[in-house]
């Protein structure tokens, strides 16, 4: 099973390259291939912005919304992750739930850089996954502990690429945090209002240090 580490690595990788998506049209190649130089530049790069020392809680935090919006389309993401309930929400509880949850993936990760203690990846392969997406299969090296087999799924959509999930040892991160999100709503009874209140708290508890 990925390691809190493991997860933490690879979220830090997916995001800290600020302006990763590249134009589809200034590469050349195949998409499989576009995609792996798109993740090796990402991986080159990012290291250093990870390991940015002097930085304020709350820059570092307006840093990395700022990294997250640059390399991410959230909307599409957390429409994803809210999986069916996303047609019983009204278009008040949609855009309150993009909110809260960018909110919740900055205030979760934005603290924890820290762990990082000289990890690196290495790319292994890849391969085309229909016609609009590749998987680059990379293996992250760690200073005590076997490499962690991670999997990046790059899409490209209106001639850009980007990567729209990380695989970390066979465990999708958009599909783990969508079976959470799931199990919360059903213990509210299918509640959405009741869940945007607990996400709420949460990052509110979170913005609290607690």
């Amino acid at each position: 099973m990925p390691t809190r580490r493991s997860l933490l690595l690879c979220l830090g990788l997916l995001v800290s390259f600020g302006g990763s998506w590249q134009s589809a049209q200034a590469q050349s190649g195949d998409l499989p291939t576009r995609a792996t130089g798109f993740v090796d530049t990402l991986g080159k790069d990012a290291v250093s912005v990870i390991t940015t020392h002097g930085l304020g809680k709350a820059q570092r935090i307006e840093r990395f919304r700022t990294m997250l919006r640059a390399n991410f389309d959230i909307p599409t993401i957390a429409r994803f992750v809210l999986g069916r309930y996303w047609n019983v929400a009204t278009p008040e509880q949609q855009q309150d739930y993009f909110q809260q949850f960018e909110e919740m993936v900055v205030r979760t990760y934005a603290d924890r850089f820290d762990s990082y203690s000289g990890e690196t990846f290495h790319i292994v392969s890849s391969r085309a996954e229909g016609d609009r997406d590749a998987f680059v299969v990379t293996e992250i090296h760690r200073p005590n502990g076997p490499p962690v087999h991670v999997e990046w799924r790059v899409r490209e959509r209106d001639r850009r690429l980007g990567i729209i999930d990380v695989v970390v040892e066979g465990v999708s991160m958009s599909v783990t945090q969508r079976q959470e999100f799931s199990s919360v709503i059903q213990s509210k009874g299918g509640d959405i209002g009741a869940f945007l209140k607990a996400l709420r708290e949460k990052n509110s508890a979170m913005a609290a240090g607690k």
